[in-house]
């Protein structure tokens, strides 16, 4: 399934719904491109992944180039709604420890709220169900 982002905003922070898969080739350019374009109007993005189905190495690529890059614009990207597959291989790859992840949107958006913009986290936030 070709990868489909649509996006809004939430008390002021940007939320990008993704629904597919995350991999190398058009889907990862695609999603590079619709987060570069919201970092130049929003630094404060929630990447809505609970409806991704696969990520593959290309995709995790692409997760830690935006995630640097929204870093270096002074913003930050938090993930939501991790789906167990995307979660576990955000374990293995230990790049759960670089994302703040949250099991809702809602609590992504409310922690931009509750630190300092840009504030740079190593500990994921995510929470269990």
């Amino acid at each position: 399934m070709a990868l489909k982002l649509s996006s809004r905003t939430i008390d002021g922070v940007k939320v990008i719904d993704c629904v597919g898969r995350i991999v190398f080739g058009d889907e990862a350019s695609q999603l590079r491109e619709t987060v570069k374009r919201e970092l130049a109007e929003n630094n404060r993005l929630v990447l809505n992944l609970g409806d991704v189905s696969y990520i593959d190495s290309g995709g995790i690529g692409t997760l830690v180039s935006l995630f640097t890059t929204a870093r270096n614009a002074g913003g930050d990207i938090k993930l939501a709604n991790l789906t167990k597959r995307v979660g576990d291989l955000l374990q293995i790859t230990k790049l759960i420890t670089v994302f703040e992840s949250y099991d809702d949107e809602h609590k992504a958006v409310k922690a931009f709220h509750a630190s300092p913009q840009g504030s740079v986290a190593t500990m994921s936030r995510r929470e269990s169900a």
